[in-house]
């Protein structure tokens, strides 16, 4: 199977600090495959599902802010693109 190193520290990451209810980290660069800003190999536009108590009574951009500064190194470097579900429960 090919290697899933940031997609796993991006997991690693945000258990360590939301504690989430739910988690998931799915890789979609073979949806943007070919477009002038994908490297090859993948691994560098992510859907983000994530469900925390850390949300409980912040709005969407607020809880956005918190996951995108927990990941921000990856998203100056390799992490082109995230796309973002931040839900309390």
């Amino acid at each position: 199977s090919p290697q899933k190193v940031i997609a796993d520290e991006i997991s690693r990451r945000l258990r360590a600090a939301f504690q989430p209810t739910h988690l998931s980290v799915e890789d979609v660069s073979w949806r943007h495959a070919g477009h002038a800003a994908a490297p090859s190999g993948g691994e560098s536009h992510f859907n983000v599902d994530i469900v925390s108590p850390v949300f409980a009574g912040k709005s969407r951009v607020m809880c956005h802010r918190l996951v995108t500064a927990e990941l921000a190194d990856l998203l100056a470097g390799p992490v082109h693109a995230l796309q973002l579900s931040t839900k309390s429960a």
